[in-house]
């Protein structure tokens, strides 16, 4: 009898090796317990490291074939798949040049076409910017005017979501995380020899949100001391604008 083996190279497969004959028994609370440790060892152990790598974000170099020139980029995990598009972003360095990229599985417009691009980093506003596609291609386009704003956005926000308007007026979308966009995309600006804002090159912008929440946790008399202050503030400040109008 001739056995076909398949090795354990994805998460299911991980799962299914890794999980004792005990675990397949009905289990007691602490078979539970012994079951659960042994699970997570065996899986760091028999797992590759792609798998559980395979949601952050990923600095590249590569070359270019036709010129033999190298360049840089940034390349986002794909969405969660069922719940989204396939789409993957991309800050790319390419000849001293700032490129933001998308790429999609699905049909965007033809080749050197422009189309609307749009995205929202957390709760803020959305943004909307006009990409280009690629000559070669009618599934990536990109941007270089608008590119090192949103690289600012993306390096002060927790997560962001995208859509894509096709040629054929369907909307492609994707949600992506950005806790460990900073280090890649850095890296692709410091390939470019650009300067980050003060907001994204240090700590995240102070958000509305963030404020409610903390502002919520005070008790009322705080409370109203912090509004007292925040309408002075607005008050010189709206002077301080007549002023120099």
């Amino acid at each position: 009898m001739k056995l076909n083996l398949v090795p354990a190279n994805t998460l299911g497969n991980c799962l299914t090796s890794a999980i004792p004959l005990a675990a397949m028994q009905r289990p007691t609370l602490s078979l539970y317990d012994k079951t659960a440790k042994a699970l997570m060892l065996a899986l760091l152990f028999c797992c590759p490291a792609s798998v559980f790598a395979a949601n952050t974000w990923n600095y590249h170099q590569e070359s270019d074939r036709l010129s033999n020139r190298t360049f840089s980029f940034a390349q986002s995990p794909l969405p969660p798949r069922g719940l989204y598009d396939n789409l993957r972003l991309e800050i790319i360095c390419k000849d001293n040049t700032l490129q933001v990229a998308v790429e999609a599985d699905s049909l965007i417009a033809s080749q050197g076409s422009a189309f609307d691009f749009e995205y929202q980093i957390d709760k803020n506003p959305p943004v909307t910017l006009q990409m280009k596609t690629f000559k070669d291609t009618k599934r990536r386009g990109y941007n270089e005017e608008s590119a090192k704003r949103m690289v600012d956005d993306l390096l002060t926000g927790q997560a962001i979501f995208i859509r894509v308007n096709t040629m054929i007026r369907t909307v492609l979308s994707a949600a992506m995380p950005l806790e460990n966009a900073a280090e890649p995309i850095k890296r692709v600006v410091a390939d470019c020899g650009l300067n980050l804002s003060d907001n994204a090159a240090g700590e995240s912008v102070y958000s509305l949100a963030a404020f409610e929440q903390d502002f919520a946790k005070l008790p009322s008399e705080q409370q109203q001391q912090v509004l007292s202050k925040i309408q002075k503030i607005i008050t010189e400040t709206q002077k301080a604008l007549l002023i120099q109008k």
